[in-house]
């Protein structure tokens, strides 16, 4: 049964910020840990960068369905959708940042051994936001211009890479490019610097 008006908009907005408020919670508490024990286990430089890339993402994801307003009216199951898509970044935060890592010599070690799980879980979220996408119309989908789908092509091959190769060094610098393209884009979005 659908629903209309505004109230529903904003049940929607504060159970995604529960979601993704338990994800950035436990990415925050792990880099904590990080400092607050450094010597426990080595860290590893993409671990971390992937790490600040799904903190950003997931604040921009929270931010960027604000434009979920558009949609009237609406329906359940385009509000489990939605909460589904914040569940992955709860899955990406537990992923990044286990319980523990008992078994393994170092951060580093943890990510190249679960690196598919994370990929897949990133690459997962490439069908997702075209769906979240397509559901907010398309003059909104227009709107993001020709280099939504090269972004969302891009993910798509840096995760198929990643999946299949266990250089670290690699691993690393697709990492930072990705952050620094990510942030770029939000910037560049959003006029931040104009």
């Amino acid at each position: 049964m659908p629903i209309a008006g505004s109230d529903i908009f904003i049940h929607v907005r504060v159970l995604l910020g529960v979601v993704l408020g338990l994800a950035l919670s436990r990415m925050l508490a792990g880099l904590t840990t990080f400092v607050q024990h450094p010597g426990r286990k080595p860290l590893y430089s993409a671990h971390l960068i992937w790490i600040a890339t799904i903190i950003v993402m997931a604040v921009h994801f929270w931010w960027w369905e604000f434009a979920l307003i558009r949609i009237q009216p609406w329906h359940f199951e385009l509000f489990a959708f939605v909460l589904a898509y914040a569940f992955l970044f709860c899955l990406l935060a537990a992923m990044l940042v286990p319980n523990d890592i008992a078994g393994y010599e170092s951060y580093g070690d943890y990510f190249i051994s679960r690196r598919r799980w994370f990929f897949g879980l990133l690459a997962l979220t490439i069908p997702v936001d075209l769906i979240d996408t397509f559901a907010k119309g398309p003059s909104y989908l227009a709107s993001l211009g020709m280099e939504y789908p090269f972004r969302l092509i891009g993910l798509g091959l840096l995760c198929v890479i990643c999946v299949w190769t266990k250089d670290r060094r690699i691993h690393t610098a697709l990492a930072a490019i990705y952050l620094l393209y990510y942030l770029s884009w939000i910037l560049r979005w959003y006029r931040i610097l104009e």
